[in-house]
């Protein structure tokens, strides 16, 4: 199995960004993330995130854009991808009422296209990252794989959330190996065994992903994505257990 990175969607540590963006960067780069995600910029212009970055070892793998911004300033969230050396763009989310609405479904499909034409034409790749609201059925259908069936795969691959796709009632592995060679991007985050079922830390769940991680190189992912949106701890304290997991068995 070769390696694949593991970087760090940086929405986790969003408080800790809002305080020291750089210095933040710098703790995630300590704790032996390969890469990170981004949830914004923090207000640093793309030359000087380039040269922090880059002394720091760390790869600019993606950047999370929301449909405004696809909607409104897609050329300048193309040049800074371009500009800090990342290789996708991935809406987020989407409102998933609306996303049941055929007109909205549409447009939202019009607006993924634009942005998959546009990425492409840069050397940059679209991607859709998932939560649990797309595996409600429409027509006998997930919404979430109706969007992908909308969308061409040249356009638009997946970023997986395995959290979300359990959460969502489906086995990760399976739906993984479903989008084979349209998920470069997985997001690895754990569930409690609780009857909360939030999130954990990578290898303090319920989520098998020495399954999941067997698979990957076949379903074809190119970095793996730690985030976890909240944490009953402290979110560096989280991430470090997730990264000192990930090294345990090898993967990070």
């Amino acid at each position: 199995m070769s390696k694949i990175p593991v970087g760090l969607q940086l929405y986790t540590l969003r408080e800790e960004t809002k305080q020291d963006f750089i210095g933040t960067l710098k703790k995630v780069a300590a704790l032996g993330y390969q890469a990170v995600e981004f949830a914004g910029y923090g207000g640093i212009e793309a030359k000087e995130m380039r040269k922090v970055l880059d002394d720091l070892g760390l790869q600019a793998i993606s950047s999370h854009v929301g449909i405004d911004a696809l909607n409104g300033e897609l050329e300048q969230q193309i040049v800074y991808s371009q500009e800090i050396g990342a290789s996708y763009i991935v809406c987020p989310w989407l409102p998933g009422e609306k996303l049941k609405e055929p007109q909205a479904f549409d447009a939202y499909c019009a607006t993924f296209r634009t942005a998959g034409e546009a990425c492409n034409a840069a050397g940059l790749t679209f991607a859709y990252h998932n939560h649990a609201f797309e595996f409600e059925k429409v027509d006998g259908q997930f919404l979430l794989d109706k969007l992908y069936a909308s969308v061409s795969s040249d356009l638009m691959k997946a970023e997986l959330d395995l959290y979300w796709v359990q959460k969502g009632g489906l086995n990760p592995r399976d739906y993984l190996l479903s989008l084979k060679g349209r998920a470069p991007l997985v997001h690895v985050k754990d569930m409690t065994g609780d009857e909360s079922g939030t999130f954990a830390e990578v290898g303090h769940g319920i989520i098998d992903f020495a399954s999941i991680f067997n698979v990957a190189e076949e379903a074809g992912v190119r970095c793996y994505i730690v985030e976890q949106d909240q944490c009953q701890r402290s979110p560096l304290e989280s991430v470090q257990m997730s990264i000192e997991h990930l090294k345990s068995i090898g993967i990070a």
